[in-house]
């Protein structure tokens, strides 16, 4: 049986900080991901506006995930945007990426750091081991087979790792977020487009069922953004709760069911008829399932009051943003506001040897819908990855006992901003 010091199961933007961080630490890694390609939200769902990176004029999330950002724009031949204009829209300051190249860069990022790789490789049991450490059982092609290790990272975004280990959830919201299937619509002119003409005809095909509420966008009024757009990041799937491989599976059927619907419909109006499909994500992009219970708990007042946690390990900058089926709930942060994520987000009451890192970390709905962006999730994974490496090295069960001057030593080595008071 193989064993390691850190296992991170999941290689989205959380996941693959965490095993390059660990791996460039020191410690033995492997990396586990169910799909073939690394990036998750990025390169899978094709959300590949991976921000917020700075905050009112400066940069306040770096690293491992910040530099293949950098790279993949470099390497397009494409320019980072104008950071420097704190007051403009919050979307000005994303990055778009070629997912593709990010892909790849981050492959070689990983095989180069040391990393063991598994793609095409789904977590099936995870049991404690006694005197400390796990026992995973993992499922590839070949079949079941287990491996040990003293440390696991659940970056899975939706904490699956951490409901086989037994780790505590808060309560589920009786309503989550709807989720989005990413897009490009072609063979049509945005400019010459009557949207006053076509949300009537829309409408008319709502009354009668052959387009749905959430077809509509984040609007639910109006084609304008969709059609302005080509799609994109412009259409609501709900209700799902894709925590689970059915919920999961309810979310792709009706997210290609309503591609088909927009579609048809387009189809029928003037101007759309050499309309096509140029691409579709391979999966829907999912805003939230579930958090852990953590040994502390990030809420709305904390994070848009940017209380400084005394462990704090990064920093997260995004604007309030629970999407709903009836729109969206967009609070942007005060001037000069920073929030930060603590260490004691990431580990769930009462289970040793164990981290969340990402979007299933401990906070409220409302702060976790602005901290669950990819930049805060590369941070929070980072962050995650080094120290699950220093306990290994200083023999500890317990993360929260990692000195934090070590822990922002060996990150700093690695490219991060590690919060100070005072931003």
């Amino acid at each position: 049986m193989k064993s390691f010091d850190v296992m991170v199961l999941g290689g989205g933007p959380a996941g693959f900080p965490a095993a390059i961080q660990a791996a460039r630490a020191g410690a033995r890694v492997l990396l586990v991901e169910k799909s073939g390609q690394l990036g998750g939200t990025t390169s899978l769902n094709r959300v590949a506006f991976p921000g917020i990176f700075h905050a009112w004029g400066r940069q306040i999330i770096a690293g491992i995930g910040w530099d293949l950002v950098r790279r993949t724009v470099e390497l397009e031949g494409r320019k980072l945007p104008d950071f420097s204009d704190i007051h403009a829209s919050h979307w000005k300051h994303q990055i778009p990426l070629c997912p593709t190249l990010f892909s790849a860069l981050i492959d070689q990022d990983v095989i180069q750091s040391g990393c063991e790789l598994c793609l095409h490789t789904m977590l099936a049991t995870i049991r404690p081991k006694p005197g400390g450490g796990w026992v995973v059982t993992l499922c590839g092609k070949e079949g079941l087979y287990e491996v040990e290790t003293a440390w696991c990272i659940d970056a899975t975004g939706d904490a699956n790792a951490a409901s086989l280990a037994g780790c505590p959830f808060q309560a589920d919201s009786p309503e989550l977020q709807p989720g989005t299937l990413v897009f490009r619509l072609d063979g049509y002119n945005p400019e010459s487009m009557d949207i006053p003409r076509l949300d009537e005809a829309a409408r008319m095909a709502l009354k009668e069922g052959k387009l749905h509420k959430g077809d509509f966008g984040w609007s639910g009024d109006s084609l304008r953004s969709l059609l302005s757009s080509r799609g994109n990041n412009s259409i609501h799937i709900f209700p799902i709760n894709a925590v689970d491989s059915p919920g999961k599976t309810s979310a792709e059927i009706l997210g290609r069911a309503a591609l088909l619907r927009i579609y048809r419909f387009l189809k029928t109006l003037p101007g759309f008829e050499t309309l096509h499909f140029t691409w579709s994500a391979p999966e829907c992009g999912i805003r939230e399932t579930r958090r852990i219970a953590g040994r502390s708990m990030v809420t709305y007042k904390e994070y848009v009051s940017g209380w400084h946690w005394p462990d704090a390990v990064c920093y997260s900058f995004y604007p309030i943003d629970l999407h709903t089926d009836e729109g969206l709930k967009y609070e942007k942060l005060k001037e000069g506001i920073v929030p930060t994520i603590p260490l004691s987000a990431m580990l769930p009451q009462g289970v040793p040897g164990f981290l969340c890192a990402g979007r299933c970390a401990s906070g409220d709905r409302l702060a976790n819908s602005a901290y669950r962006v990819q930049a805060s999730c590369m941070a929070m994974g980072q962050a995650a990855g080094a120290a699950a490496a220093l306990a290994v090295q200083s023999g500890l069960a317990e993360a929260d006992l990692v000195n934090l001057s070590d822990l922002r030593k060996v990150l700093e080595a690695q490219g991060a901003i590690f919060p100070t008071n005072g931003i």
